[in-house]
């Protein structure tokens, strides 16, 4: 899935650069816009009673950005075993230069905050999530 970001103004720095941080807040675009296409949105999870918070980020930047870029987000799972979630962000600018190579790791919570195994406990979103690294 491919999620594009348009670069806000308010996201650059007194350089015209965009700030690094906000890297971070696109991959949570497009994230949320890639579990919404495999039917997995953050909200049908809340619902079932999961929670998936963010455990650790990693990212390399590789070119900076500006006012007024559009970046595509490539996402994708690149490993899942049913505790943890793995994505991988691949983000290049419209000459198709890649501007930021980046990881996210999820865990999954239930509601009082204990971690959970989605393959016993959820085997239909470990089916979808487990047919997801296969797409790889």
């Amino acid at each position: 899935m491919i999620y594009t970001h348009k670069v806000h103004y308010y996201e650059t720095d007194k350089m015209g650069i965009t700030h690094h941080s906000n890297y971070i807040r696109w991959m949570e675009e497009a994230r949320v816009a890639y579990l919404d296409s495999i039917d997995l949105s953050y909200a049908k999870l809340e619902e079932s009673g999961i929670i998936s918070p963010v455990t650790s980020i990693e990212c390399n930047y590789k070119k900076t950005s500006t006012f007024d870029d559009v970046i595509s987000i490539k996402v994708y799972v690149t490993e899942f075993k049913g505790v943890k979630l793995k994505l991988k962000y691949e983000m290049t600018n419209e000459d198709g230069e890649v501007c930021v190579i980046a990881t996210s790791m999820h865990c999954f919570l239930n509601a009082e905050g204990s971690l959970i195994n989605i393959r016993k406990e959820y085997p239909d979103i470990y089916d979808i999530l487990s047919n997801e690294v296969e797409r790889q």
